[in-house]
């Protein structure tokens, strides 16, 4: 019994160290030797300062910016209240706020508004929007930088990403980038 006992306390110390303590230290080493921009965070800089992250969306306000997808985070996006709404299509809060983001999206423009644009992601933190809803958009900032619309255009199609591998999910546009992009241009 005593033995037994012996052999189980080793067996925790030891699976402890290993699986609890060496193995999360090479993972976490061999990530930011193999890819450090990954293992960071994806962060993105501007002038030297940290500004935001490739894969986490952020709110931009104004006119003078491209919006992306609405957080359903309590508090913007914020990552550690990060999942869905809980809303079902059927909701009476959901539809109403939909069409409320809608309504406010129609006054810029008599187009339809991209669903994208008045509704959450999955994990409510998606930092990315369609094509059709940077294009959307083009009008209102354009107007409020003194901008053309041909040159935000052409800088809505230079940030937009295919299909990964070609195949997998749908063309996108990373909000802070093109954000990014448009104070660089601007």
């Amino acid at each position: 019994m005593i033995s037994s006992l012996k052999i189980a306390i080793r067996f925790t110390l030891v699976t402890t160290v290993l699986l609890g303590l060496l193995y999360p230290l090479a993972v976490t080493a061999f990530a930011h030797i193999a890819m450090r921009d990954k293992a960071d965070g994806q962060l993105l800089s501007q002038n030297g300062h940290v500004i935001g992250s490739a894969i986490l969306g952020q709110s931009f306000a104004g006119d003078r910016y491209f919006h992306g997808r609405l957080s359903a985070a309590g508090n913007g996006y914020d990552a550690a209240n990060s999942g869905g709404t809980n809303l079902a299509q059927s909701s009476k809060k959901l539809v109403d706020r939909i069409n409320g983001d809608a309504a406010t999206y129609s006054k810029t423009s008599s187009a339809d508004v991209p669903i994208d644009l008045v509704t959450t992601s999955g994990s409510g933190l998606d930092p990315d929007i369609t094509p059709a809803a940077a294009l959307y958009q083009v009008s209102r900032v354009a107007q409020a930088r003194h901008m053309d619309d041909a040159s935000l255009r052409a800088l809505v199609q230079a940030h937009t990403q295919g299909r990964q591998f070609g195949i997998l999910g749908e063309p996108r546009v990373n909000v802070l980038e093109l954000n990014m992009a448009l104070d660089a241009a601007h």
